[in-house]
């Protein structure tokens, strides 16, 4: 059955949006949190076949001992900071305890009440230009779970599915959980700052080299929690956690719908539910989960097989030195640099290519260039398969598209030809060129026959011209196109036009 839904704008003149963000960002070391197993959110193994990147710590087999990945702790430290956390002098980890088939141990080792980073800020912009600060509880290190495969089902999820395969591989890979403190005052503007939150998280994530930050591959992950109060009530309300957004789009929708499905619950009469909600980017809905565990349910307690984590101070300098520029003034300066109005640089920074776009100018392209075939076909085509367009080609290779349109080599169709060609993998724009014959011709002597045939088609368009409709010569040049496949020089092929008329 599906939920009732109060109008967006009657919603919030009801009710005040209380939001609280958890991000997991997986770590792309080499090796996992505890063991020395290959890491699946490492480029290099990403693409191994189930359970193959296991160790007999990853199972939970009697015996195995975690060890701590010094480069995960590193990178932890490093988000802390640039979350703009203190570092904690001291931190332990905990065994968190719940039973699910792709948990092994039957518990998972995070960080409870000593987290490595707490007390932080990070700032967010919205697309009016807007900058808003959004508290940071803490940044704590844990491992991740298994993945459960659901075979038979309609929808991919449990509900329906005839069996369920369990693949170990994720089980172990280090994550940072960053943690908001409640957020209050958002107003209409809620579906916004969680987007823009995410995005920014996996702007400093990426600008820190520490995650691929790949949402659709799971490597960064959004919990929206929001609960709703009355206009003018200091009582926040129960809370709903819609697990596992993956991607900036959700993040948005999802706050959106749960706004209006607890809105509609609340007039009625009704009560919310403390719960998990489940997202379903297929018909923009949530749904019911389990029941919310709060902290005493998981049992913690402290990990008795290793020692607290005592980074020393000069460590933690040193890495504060490294820190890249923060994700609002390094946007703010590229706009600047590549001469773009506020809209342009929003649809590069909503369709997440900023780095995409700097890469692509960095390899030979104009900003204006980059951001036209980034934001236009490779968006277009990105949508039609459900993908990033920083996924189809390179930044190299859509450098190397428009040189070959500056150049004269390519029209803007025969350029969309050439992509769609090295989007299928027949190698770079150059290769594609070749293989499919796509050069625009620009022989004066193939030309000149195709005007002449055309004319010949057409013999009233040379008296139009001479009588002063110019324009005319549009038809000509329309039929010399089409005649050649698109791969005239139109411009050319208007001189000699002009050129036959004047004669």
């Amino acid at each position: 059955m599906k939920d009732k839904l109060m109008d967006f704008d009657k919603a919030l003149e009801l009710f005040d949006p209380v939001l609280g963000f958890e991000v997991h960002v997986e770590l792309n070391t080499r090796t996992k949190m505890f063991s020395a197993s290959p890491n699946p959110a490492n480029p290099e193994f990403e693409d191994a076949a189930p359970n193959t990147l296991i160790t007999p710590l990853d199972l939970g087999l009697p015996g195995s001992m975690p060890v701590p990945n010094r480069a995960a702790v590193r990178s932890a430290i490093s988000l802390g900071l640039a979350l703009g956390c203190e570092i904690a002098e001291s931190s332990r980890f905990a065994r968190k305890n719940y039973y699910y088939p792709d948990l092994p141990k039957n518990y998972q080792i995070s960080q409870f009440d000593e987290p490595i980073a707490f007390d932080g800020s990070v700032q967010i912009e919205l697309s009016d230009g807007r900058l808003i600060d959004i508290p940071i509880e803490r940044a704590h290190i844990e491992e991740d779970a298994g993945k459960l495969t659901h075979v038979g089902g309609s929808t991919g999820r449990i509900q329906g599915a005839e069996y369920s395969m369990v693949d170990y591989n994720r089980a172990g890979v280090p994550l940072v959980e960053i943690v908001t403190r409640t957020i209050v005052g958002a107003g209409v503007d809620a579906p916004e700052y969680a987007k823009a939150y995410v995005a920014t998280i996996r702007d400093i994530v990426r600008g820190l080299g520490i995650s691929e930050a790949k949402m659709e591959r799971g490597n960064l992950r959004c919990d929206a929690n929001i609960s709703l109060m009355p206009k003018g009530s200091t009582t926040f309300g129960t809370r709903t956690e819609t697990k596992n957004v993956n991607s900036l789009r959700s993040a948005e929708r999802a706050i959106r719908y749960e706004i209006q499905r607890q809105a509609q619950i609340l007039a009625d009469g009704g009560t919310i539910k403390q719960e998990t909600r489940h997202w379903h980017e297929d018909t923009g809905r949530t749904s019911a989960g389990r029941p919310k565990s709060d902290a005493d349910d998981y049992r913690y307690f402290p990990e008795p097989d290793m020692l607290p984590l005592t980074p020393a101070r000069e460590l933690v300098e040193e890495l504060r030195a490294q820190l890249p520029e923060q994700p609002v003034a390094r946007r703010r300066r590229l706009k600047e640099e590549w001469g773009f109005t506020d809209l342009e640089f929003q649809d590069i920074a909503n369709g997440g290519l900023v780095d995409t776009v700097e890469q692509t100018i960095a390899a030979g392209a104009t900003p204006a260039s980059a951001r036209k075939w980034w934001t236009g076909e490779l968006s277009r085509v990105a949508n039609e398969r459900g993908v990033d367009a920083s996924t189809l080609v390179s930044a190299e290779h859509v450098a190397e598209l428009t040189k070959l349109i500056d150049e004269g080599t390519l029209n803007d169709r025969l350029a969309r030809e050439a992509l769609a060609g090295v989007i299928e993998g027949e190698g770079s724009p150059s290769e594609v060129v070749d293989k499919r014959e796509l050069a625009v011709v620009s022989d004066d002597g193939a030309l000149i026959a195709a005007v002449d045939e055309a004319l010949a088609a057409q013999p009233d368009v040379l008296q139009k011209i001479r009588d002063g409709k110019v324009q005319a010569a549009g038809a000509v040049i329309g039929a010399v196109m089409k005649a050649m496949r698109g791969q005239a020089d139109a411009g050319r092929v208007r001189e000699i036009v002009l050129a036959r008329a004047s004669n």
